[in-house]
């Protein structure tokens, strides 16, 4: 069986994120290390690593991962946004590393008025001193895939070849792909064709073993809208054939994948149960 989860709230501890996770029979949990809104954080305490270590130990929910502050930009072409958002990946990696997370996921960031490719350039530096800072941690950077609006890079699979082939540490660069915002960002993955060769594609520029996270999410918007708006699973453009396809495809039988859909209730059952019900009934291969 594939490996599902979601993203979950840390409110009242690292480990409530764990427990919810567990209470809906996930197999594995995304969760923000800190405020994503907010640049500083309250250091972790010892209790936070252990209380979460244990609630992984108790539950068997495995492979955490961690999403970064939507407040970074390390494409910025203004050194000072620039410096800042350098320093605060810096931290979430050592956050994560503390919490032995397997990876944070990262948004590669906008290069707004400056180019595309001064933006990656930007990238590549501010990704070779934040894993200098961090030399030696088993925490993986994983780029993104994004839906490209505005200057956003992340939502041609070129730029992710660039930015993991020009890191010096290339080998703690992975991938994360969206469902949603490759879609919108021009890939089809509707068909069973249509899916196959947009795998192809990837596995051509930037290379499958790159991916080591999933985010499924549905979209409010069609095909190349380039427009990011996450839908519940089957409930947008995508509809439930390209999650079949992911969910079967024996390629990713180990590689987490992560719920980011919009949370709440429906018909007094929780949209992340609705959404994980709607999953594991599209597996269809034995594992």
């Amino acid at each position: 069986m594939p490996l599902l989860g979601a993203h979950m709230s840390i409110a009242g501890g690292y480990y409530k994120a764990v427990e919810a996770a567990a209470e809906f029979g996930m197999d594995v949990v995304q969760l923000f290390t800190k405020n994503n809104n907010q640049w500083k954080a309250k250091p972790l305490s010892q209790s936070d690593i252990d209380d979460f270590q244990a609630a992984l130990k108790k539950t068997d929910v495995k492979l955490p991962v961690a999403h970064d502050s939507y407040l970074i930009n390390l494409a910025s072409p203004k050194d000072d946004l620039w410096q800042k958002s350098r320093d605060a990946f810096t931290v979430e990696l050592e956050r994560a590393e503390a919490l032995g997370l397997i990876g944070v996921v990262m948004h590669p960031g906008a290069f707004v008025d400056s180019s595309e490719e001064a933006g990656l350039a930007r990238i590549v530096t501010a990704l070779d001193e934040a894993h200098q800072r961090t030399a030696g941690f088993k925490t993986l950077t994983l780029l993104e895939t994004t839906a490209g609006q505005g200057s956003n890079l992340g939502h041609r699979f070129e730029h992710l070849a660039r930015i993991a082939g020009d890191v010096a540490a290339s080998e703690r660069i992975g991938v994360c792909v969206d469902t949603c915002h490759i879609f919108v960002a021009g890939y089809p993955i509707i068909t069973a064709q249509d899916y196959a060769a947009t795998m192809s594609e990837f596995d051509r520029v930037v290379g499958i073993d790159r991916i080591r996270a999933f985010h499924l999410n549905d979209s409010v918007r069609e095909q190349g809208s380039r427009v990011d708006r996450h839908a519940r699973i089957g409930a947008g453009k995508l509809g439930l054939e390209p999650f079949r396809h992911l969910l079967n495809d024996p390629r990713f039988a180990n590689v987490p994948m992560y719920l980011e859909t919009p949370k709440g209730e429906e018909g007094g059952q929780q949209l992340d149960a609705i959404n994980m019900q709607t999953l594991r009934d599209l597996v269809t291969r034995q594992s």
